[in-house]
Parts: structure tokens; C-alpha cells; sequence
């Protein structure tokens, strides 16, 4: 359990290390974030695959491949549901339009709490890994999750403070964003100790999430500024990353 706690406030406190460092570099050029989101891309896209999908195949009895298959579908149109709530990252606050007016404090508001939305399943993909029993491949998993989490704790400082916010209401709003994660990680591991079929269901729900976040937020986002080759190949790395780890750890 402690390993669980600790690794959930990794996952969290990632959001926040993000945030600390856009207080320091303010300006972060696109191709930069890019190349760090797309590797964490990269990472989160093997990990949903060797460390959440694949492993879903291993429980649930005879309709284990069903319910795999329906786990990952549900778990991406659960985000989508979410998205037509509470509009992402690129919908909302962009860097360069972040001077406004006060009219774009409402926007940085709406901003954060959709962060903190999308942090909850990401947290219980964490969760659920350890959940499987499989403490390597959580790690593994809690870690791409974690670099994912970097890069846009570090893209939310500039509009907030653009917007009129101040540096101590900032930081804080960082931290509840990666509290929210580390609550995400423990529901996920206590939910999965209930049966193997939910656990199942659970580690496909998780990686179903993880590949929608993927490829409808961090691929156009990082295939949008110029930096198109860089972010494919910082993808490829990130992946390759994560199989020669599940490799040696497995």
C-alpha cells in the first residue's frame, strides 16, 4: 500500500513539478513542449497497450476479450462525454490569446477544472495497475503517466497569470489539479481488488482512456506548431522506451 500511496503522489506531484518550472521559464517554446509531450505520448501509448490492455486479456474468464473490448471503448467515450463538458487543454486557453481581458479569467477557471477532470482517469490508470498485481509494470505505467503530466502542469502557468491570477492562487490551482490524480490512483486500486472481472474491465476501461487522450489531445497538439517530424520521432522513442523496460522488467 505504501508504494501505491507514494506512487500516487509522484503521478500528482508531476502536475506540480510541471507548474514550478513554467514559473521559472514563463516562455516555453512550442517545439520544446512538443518533443517532451510526444515522448510522453510515446510512453503512455505503450504502457496503455503492454501494461493495461494486454494484461486485461489475462481476466475476466471466457469473455475476457469482450470485456476488454468493451472497456476500452467505454472508457474513451466516457472522455468524450467529458470533452463535451469541459472542453481540454487546446479549446480553451491558448498561450498567445492568454491577454485578453478579464473576460479570459472565466476561460483559465474552466481551464483548470477541466485539467483536474482529466487528471481523475488518468489517476485511475495508475491505480489499476497496481491493482493487477504487477507493481513493475504499474510503475511503468504511473511513470508515463507522470510524464504526461510534466509538460502541462508547465503550459497552464502562462494563461493563468496572463488572465490576472496571482502566482499563490497559480500554484495553488496546480495542486489541486494533482491532488485530484492522486485520488484518481487510489479509487483505482481499491475498485479493482472486487473481482477479476472487474479488473478486467478496469485495466481496458484505464487503457481505453489513456490511448483517447492520446490521440485526440496530445498527437494534434503536438502535430500543430511545426514541429511535426520531431514530436513522430520523440513518440517512437518514447514507446521503444517503454518496451525495452517492460522487456528487462518482465
Amino acid at each position: 500500500m505504501e508504494i501505491v500511496l507514494l506512487t500516487a503522489l509522484g503521478v500528482g506531484g508531476a502536475t506540480v513539478f510541471g507548474s514550478l518550472i513554467g514559473f521559472i521559464f514563463k516562455k516555453i517554446s512550442h517545439a520544446f513542449s512538443d518533443i517532451v509531450l510526444s515522448f510522453a505520448a510515446g510512453i503512455m501509448l505503450a504502457a496503455a497497450v503492454l501494461g493495461l490492455i494486454i494484461p486485461s486479456l489475462e481476466y475476466g474468464g471466457k469473455f475476457n476479450l469482450l470485456i476488454a473490448v468493451a472497456g476500452i471503448f467505454i472508457g474513451a467515450i466516457c472522455l468524450t462525454l467529458i470533452d463535451k463538458l469541459v472542453p481540454h487543454l487546446h479549446s480553451l486557453v491558448a498561450p498567445e490569446k492568454a491577454d485578453e481581458g478579464a473576460a479570459n479569467l472565466h476561460k483559465v477557471l474552466l481551464f483548470v477544472s477541466a485539467i483536474a477532470i482529466h487528471n481523475f482517469p488518468e489517476g485511475i490508470a495508475a491505480g489499476v495497475g497496481f491493482g493487477s498485481g504487477d507493481t513493475s509494470g504499474a510503475l511503468l505505467i504511473a511513470g508515463g503517466i507522470a510524464l504526461q503530466n510534466i509538460p502541462e502542469g508547465m503550459v497552464i502557468i502562462g494563461p493563468m497569470l496572463a488572465a490576472g491570477v496571482s502566482p499563490k492562487r497559480t500554484f495553488i490551482c496546480a495542486l489541486i489539479t494533482g491532488f485530484v490524480e492522486v485520488i484518481g490512483t487510489l479509487v483505482g486500486y481499491f475498485a479493482v481488488s472486487i473481482s477479476s472481472v472487474i479488473l478486467s474491465f478496469a485495466l481496458a476501461f484505464a487503457g481505453g482512456t489513456m490511448l483517447y487522450v492520446i490521440s485526440d489531445e496530445m498527437i494534434p497538439e503536438t502535430h500543430s506548431h511545426g514541429s511535426e517530424r520531431g514530436a513522430t520521432f520523440a513518440l517512437l522513442i518514447g514507446f521503444c522506451v517503454m518496451l525495452v523496460s517492460d522487456y528487462i522488467l518482465g
